[in-house]
């Protein structure tokens, strides 16, 4: 028997030692530079991974599921079970199954892992619904895994994962809360015994509810937000647990739940060279300004916090004052109303504005002196070029929500502009959106790279095709 394992993680990790040590051969891939599991076989494509398996787990990672089932699926044979063993949204698993009956004559299963892995291994109970769900319960059976087999069609499995995630990861948030909150005031051991003397497993259970919640707190934001889908679609309110999804992504931040301004210099560096195009995919194309507003000189390029400016249409005086308050690392943007009349800024504001550690300018308005900005590599997006020059009389407000390009930015929030335009990310959503848009740039990596391995393998070696 052979399984093929889309996911080299902890848990690939542990459910390729639990196939071993029962005898099964273990095929596996990970774009990603994490160590080969002892005795697993690693494939150059995921492709390459499910070839001739009886059975394949999909652990890569919510976000990367439907375009790894996409690519694997037309190389599945007729008797392999695809489980997907991703805690997606139910939607998603059954988007996932579509393309499996599509492309290939395999069996899809949706399963949910039920419990601790690293505290049950490959015995973690486990939920499955979907055509294979009887025969995920066979193989995992095998390993001592217990299996409820739902009976139902794919994405029951999901929403049984959801429903119990919504008091587990709201546990685990509510743990670190209390102990961080406890530490600050110098009675952390005393908050920790009081949790402890009310869970069943004590200080073990507390302690790996804690740091799970730190270790894995981008995946738990994303699978909590998932959940707060499945509870609006109940018709319930889902404001807590939408809370909860976002406190998950703070206690993925550098600095974890300390009350400090979120783009943190590690973040604005963790943002140089990424794509706008992988921000809008990672945010559902939210929070991209409209293609009105375009770099003013080719490679212009920058990341920044926003310092946020709202002008009367074609009057600069706001952003003078923007100017003697900034501070390195901002990012000037400012509602000019969409006026193309007169330019907002030119050359002698820009250099202001450089000196004072200013990394760039977004301009609801236009801009004027393109060459000389060229010339100095001072970033600006702007909505038209005009050597029109401006008013100087106001009014005009620094540091209040504005309106840009069709997206509503809030000072603090994360500005990154490239030659596909701009993106506006919220500052409290900066760290949980990085991590999500550096899992869509290896994503594209990979596939690209798959297209050009088939392509290769196409040519023939006296190039002839």
């Amino acid at each position: 028997m052979k399984v093929g394992i889309l996911g080299l993680g902890e848990a690939g990790t542990v459910y390729a030692a639990g196939f071993l040590n029962n005898g099964w051969q273990v095929a596996g891939y990970d774009p990603g530079d994490v160590a080969t599991p002892a005795g697993v076989e690693r494939m150059a494509s995921a492709a390459d991974a499910v070839q001739g398996c009886d059975l394949v787990l999909g652990l890569t990672g919510a976000k990367a599921a439907l375009a790894v089932a996409e690519e694997t699926a037309p190389h599945l044979q007729a008797t392999t079970v695809y489980a997907d063993m991703n805690a997606g949204a139910p939607e998603l698993k059954r988007k996932i199954a579509d393309v499996i009956a599509g492309s290939s004559s395999a069996i899809f299963a949706d399963v949910s892992v039920i419990g601790s892995v690293p505290k049950y291994r490959h015995r973690t109970a486990l939920v499955a619904s979907g055509q294979g769900a009887s025969v995920i319960a066979d193989h995992f059976g095998t390993l001592g895994a217990p299996v409820e087999d739902l009976g139902a069609e794919p994405g029951a499995a999901s929403a049984r994962k959801l429903l119990r995630s919504l008091f587990m990861k709201g546990l685990g948030a509510i743990i670190v809360e209390a102990v961080e909150a406890g530490r600050a005031a110098g009675d952390e051991q005393w908050v920790r015994t009081q949790i402890a003397a009310e869970l069943a497993g004590g200080e073990a259970a507390l302690e790996r509810l804690y740091e799970g919640t730190y270790k894995h707190a981008d995946r738990r934001a994303r699978e909590t937000s998932a959940a707060a889908e499945l509870v609006t679609q109940l018709g319930l309110d889902a404001e807590l647990v939408q809370a909860i999804s976002q406190f998950h992504s703070l206690t993925g931040r550098p600095q974890g739940l300390r009350n400090t301004a979120p783009v943190t210099p590690e973040v604005l560096t963790g943002y140089q060279g990424l794509p706008t195009a992988n921000i809008g995919d990672a945010t559902e194309r939210l929070g991209l300004l409209d293609s009105g507003i375009s770099a003013i000189w080719p490679g212009a390029r920058a990341v920044g916090r926003a310092l946020t400016v709202w002008t009367r249409a074609g009057d600069n005086q706001a952003i003078h004052e923007a100017v003697k308050i900034a501070e390195p690392g901002d990012m000037i943007v400012v509602n000019g109303e969409g006026d193309a009349s007169r330019a907002l800024i030119g050359e002698l504001i820009a250099e202001r504005a450089r000196a004072r550690g200013v990394v760039g300018m977004v301009l609801d308005g236009a801009a004027r002196d393109v060459e000389v900005l060229a010339e100095m590599g001072f970033p600006v997006w702007a909505r038209a070029v005009t050597p029109a020059g401006p008013y100087k009389f106001g009014p005009g407000r620094v540091g209040v929500p504005v309106a840009v390009g069709g997206v509503v930015c809030q000072p603090g929030d994360l500005v990154v502009g490239d030659g596909d335009g701009v993106a506006i990310v919220p500052a409290d959503r900066a760290a949980s959106v990085l991590a999500a848009a550096r899992e869509v740039e290896a994503e594209e990596a990979r596939r690209r790279s798959s297209i050009r391995a088939v392509a290769a393998a196409t040519v023939t070696p006296g190039g002839a095709s």
